[in-house]
């Protein structure tokens, strides 16, 4: 892509919490890099449509520089038109007193229509990231409904649980976040996703030094460290009453700018793919493993090495993610 092109980008859900917090990041440059023009699309449904209007506003009044042009619709069709990026954020949230099958038959019609809809219209380079949860089975209908976009581009989000471990591995050994790297999540973006610090590492004193050797505490490394990460959602939503969006729209960022510009020398990051087998994970589901990235394309890292209680973990979350499998099925039929 010539810099000079804008790319356009769809956000779903654009007047929520996320989306709020996501549009302007992307019209800085965050997603992008500072100098790629863009063009937002930006999707909500009929009742937000108003909410909408004022958040189209406020990016003419922030006079971005490389903000070439707003889309703001609640027509899908419109939406999709021509995009080369999809950050599909809206969906249906899970409310007090409903079950795991209420919130997914929603989301499985709301996915159904928004993969149709990019099917007819979207680029065909067009690379998708779900967010909405359950994100990961949110990804395999779109994939089932937009048969036309390859495979690879479709990914769900799971690089907020990936920042969220790079997080507590810093501030539990006092050291910058940005010194900590290969952190990897396995699996469901829910609260059975698995942290996994085993190939992690810590630069300090200009030599790397494995993450379990630095915090010396194996129990707390298998018990709290992995609970803190499965849990944070919910922590965040007790103290401020909402929930994580401005962590999601950072970590959507991060996730898009690494899958088109790359991901830096011997380093890697999190990223729900559809998967092909490797570390005998059932093909066909859309599974966080961890990816190197170049030249727009992502690649599973291969040949890592497995202990008994990672392999345990991994094979829990990869069973929730075929009970969803089926459960949505079920609510297709």
């Amino acid at each position: 892509m010539v810099a000079t092109d804008p790319v356009r980008v769809l956000v779903t859900g654009a007047a929520g919490q996320i989306g709020y917090a996501l549009v302007p990041m992307i019209a800085r440059g965050a997603m992008l890099g500072p100098d790629q023009p863009v063009i937002l699309h930006m999707l909500d449904i009929e009742p937000a449509a108003e909410a909408l209007k004022g958040v189209k506003m406020e990016l003419v009044d922030a006079a971005f520089p490389l903000l070439k042009g707003v889309v703001a619709t609640t027509d899908v069709v419109e939406a999709c038109k021509n995009v080369n990026i999809a950050v599909m954020v809206g969906g249906f949230p899970r409310k007090e007193g409903m079950e795991r099958k209420d919130v997914m038959s929603k989301n499985v019609s709301i996915y159904k229509a928004q993969a149709s809809a990019l099917e007819q219209n979207a680029a065909a380079d067009c690379k998708v990231l779900v967010v909405a949860n359950p994100a990961n089975t949110n990804a395999l209908i779109l994939k089932e409904f937009a048969p036309s976009i390859p495979d690879k581009n479709i990914t769900c989000l799971t690089r907020l649980d990936h920042n969220r471990a790079l997080g507590q591995i810093s501030e539990r050994l006092n050291v910058h976040v940005s010194d900590v790297k290969n952190v990897i999540i396995w699996g469901n973006h829910s609260s059975t996703q698995y942290p996994d610090v085993n190939h992690a590492t810590v630069t300090a004193n200009g030599a790397q030094k494995p993450v379990r050797e630095l915090v010396a505490d194996d129990n707390w490394l298998n018990s709290e460290f992995i609970t803190t990460v499965q849990q944070r959602g919910a922590a965040i939503i007790k103290a401020r009453k909402l929930s994580s969006a401005l962590s999601a729209a950072s970590s959507a960022c991060d996730h898009i700018r690494d899958w088109v510009l790359g991901t830096p020398k011997e380093s890697w990051v999190s990223m729900g793919v559809y998967s092909d087998g490797s570390y005998g994970v059932q093909p066909g589901l859309i599974y966080s493993f961890p990816v190197t990235c170049e030249k727009g394309e992502w690649t599973i890292v291969k040949d890592l090495k497995i202990d008994e209680f990672s392999r345990d973990k991994m094979d829990k979350t990869a069973q929730e993610l075929v009970e969803e499998k089926e459960l949505a099925k079920s609510c297709l039929n």
